[in-house]
């Protein structure tokens, strides 16, 4: 058996969005920049694409920029306005619990004269919105803060946030990677002058993603070249891409994310009663509805997700683009928890495809694991 439960990391392109994509690969595989009826095709692909996925975030079409995903868009988001409004302004606010290439960027941008103000979370992962106010300076250009955040699923409130950010007059971002299409996300309500959103989280094709930048937002390009995507993301579209990104977007139901949270709760109600010393990291509601974030006391969550891919099943132990090194988490680490409770954390996280039949055989093998662990457990000696 073989179960997948790593889909914060990355998802299965849905069927439907695949049939959607092969055209554009081998039939109607023009370049959306040429003139002739090969590139119109791909042209009229692109802009259809484009239509739908500016409908779910009740935006205009000529707002949506297409890109190659998640971290290009946020990178053009902050190093795009940093440019923009420096010198004459340089301080943006953003959280300690953002994705990995906000913080990066963050990082390089202070090298670049920044000012960047990082907002404490508390024990759930919420920011304070008093305190938001607060670091408001006359420098401030930008609010970055992510909506559902990719570790511990934690929601943010984007429509209180953005009465700050209008209240204040500056410019305010999200990262919307994990929460799109799970969270109705609306520019308007929730005041938003950016929003970065991708594919492979929602059963769409990795490679692809897109910036939502509101109207007269004056923004530099990242890319430069031929003056693609209205002269502001320069690079030839990536068609198949771009329509299978919009299937996916099309195609995303809330019955499915309602039959995810009613799963994602078995499984965590589960093993805080069955499983001793077990923690939840991050709230139980707002959260994500495939998220579950979990603390196994003096186990290691590596050894965890070993023995549990030994039995078919695949988690993760935090974000997967920190996977490769060492380092503990920055998310768990804000929310306060020890070092201990951060390295023997593991994150599960379900998605469509995901049945109550492979929920029950995680919870049939995940206690005998545990159990065998403390055992060998020299924190337990």
């Amino acid at each position: 058996m073989k179960i997948y439960l790593d889909n914060a990391a990355t998802t299965k392109v849905d069927d439907k969005v695949l049939k959607a994509m092969l055209p554009y690969f081998k039939e109607n595989y023009g370049n959306a920049s040429s003139l002739h009826m090969e590139g119109t095709e791909a042209k009229t692909a692109l802009e259809k694409s484009r239509k739908i996925i500016a409908k779910s975030l009740n935006a205009n079409t000529k707002e949506i920029y297409f890109t190659s995903g998640g971290t290009e868009s946020n990178n053009w988001a902050l190093k795009g306005l940093f440019w923009e409004n420096f010198p004459k302004k340089n301080h943006i606010i953003t959280t300690k619990i953002e994705h990995d290439c906000v913080i990066n960027t963050c990082k390089w941008l202070e090298k670049q004269g920044a000012e960047i103000t990082y907002l404490d979370v508390d024990k759930e992962g919420f920011i304070n919105l008093e305190k938001l106010k607060n670091s408001v300076t006359n420098k401030t250009f930008l609010v970055s803060i992510i909506h559902g955040n990719n570790e511990i699923g934690t929601i943010q409130n984007l429509e209180e946030i953005g009465k700050i950010t209008k209240e204040k007059n500056i410019l305010f971002h999200t990262d919307a990677c994990q929460s799109y299409t799970k969270i109705p996300i609306d520019m308007k309500k929730m005041n938003l002058n950016l929003i970065t959103i991708n594919s492979h989280k929602i059963h769409g094709p990795k490679g692809v993603g897109a910036l939502f930048i509101k109207d007269k937002t004056k923004i530099q390009p990242l890319m430069h070249g031929g003056g693609h995507e209205k002269k502001q993301r320069s690079g030839t579209e990536n068609i198949p891409g771009i329509v299978g990104f919009a299937k996916a977007v099309e195609i995303a139901k809330e019955k499915d994310f309602k039959k995810i949270e009613k799963l994602r709760d078995k499984l965590i109600e589960d093993i805080l009663t069955n499983i001793p010393n077990t923690k939840l990291n991050g709230p139980k509601k707002p959260r994500l509805q495939n998220n579950a974030n979990i603390s196994f006391i003096n186990v290691e969550g590596e050894a965890i997700g070993g023995y549990l891919e030994n039995q078919g099943i695949f988690i993760s132990t935090g974000s997967a683009c920190m996977s490769n090194t060492l380092a503990s988490s920055h998310v768990l680490k804000a929310i306060g928890l020890t070092d201990l409770e951060q390295n023997s954390s593991i994150r599960i996280s379900l998605s469509k495809y995901t049945t109550e039949k492979e929920i029950d055989y995680v919870l049939k093998k995940l206690p005998e694991i545990i159990k065998r662990l403390r055992r060998l457990s020299p924190l337990l000696k």
